[in-house]
Formats: C-alpha cells, structure tokens, sequence
C-alpha cells in the first residue's frame, strides 16, 4: 500500500497528465495535414481529428478513367490519415511517455 503522501503527489500527476493530454489534443484538432497521389493531380486536406477538409482533382484528369481517380482518392485521404497518425503520435507520445491509450 503506498504512504499517503504517494497517493496524493500520484493524483496530482494524474491531473497534469490529464491537462497535458486535454491541451494536446485541442492542439491536433486545430492541425491540418495533406495528402496527395497521382503526383499531386490529387491532393486532400484532413483535420488532426481525422476529418475530410477538402479535395482538390485537378481538371486534366476529369476526363481520365473514373476509377484511376477514385484510387487516387483513396490513396490520397490513407496518405493524410497516416499524416494524422504520425502527428498524433509525436504529439502525445512524450506527454504518455510511449504508452498506447486507446482513444488517443
């Protein structure tokens, strides 16, 4: 069983921990990163929240096969969701020290 005082001085970290990771993550909402494919004839914005801001198709290649695009598009949105995941990671890790949080 931990000394009073332990107990305490644990909760207090606690808190900041928590703060720490409230201020962070308020941080990563604000963020925006982008992914791209076909060379950037497809490029996408993404919130640090996982959230489609935009996609930008350039017009030369509207008239191309519809599923060439579509791939683009995929691979375009996985690219910055992978951009998230990296940011998230960099941005929180050192607040968890490394530990993997669900839901964070």
């Amino acid at each position: 069983m931990l000394p009073k005082g332990n107990m305490q001085q644990l909760m207090k970290q606690a808190q900041q921990m928590q703060k720490q990771m409230e201020d962070a993550q308020k941080e990563l909402e604000a963020k925006e990163v982008t992914g791209s494919a076909g060379g950037g004839m497809v490029t996408v914005v993404a919130t640090g929240k996982k959230s489609l801001k935009s996609i930008k198709i350039a017009p030369e290649i509207l008239e191309e096969d519809p599923e060439m695009i579509e791939d683009m598009i995929v691979a375009a949105v996985n690219q910055a969701m992978q951009a998230v995941d990296e940011l998230t990671q960099s941005t929180l890790g050192g607040i968890t020290g490394g530990m993997n949080i669900p839901g964070f």
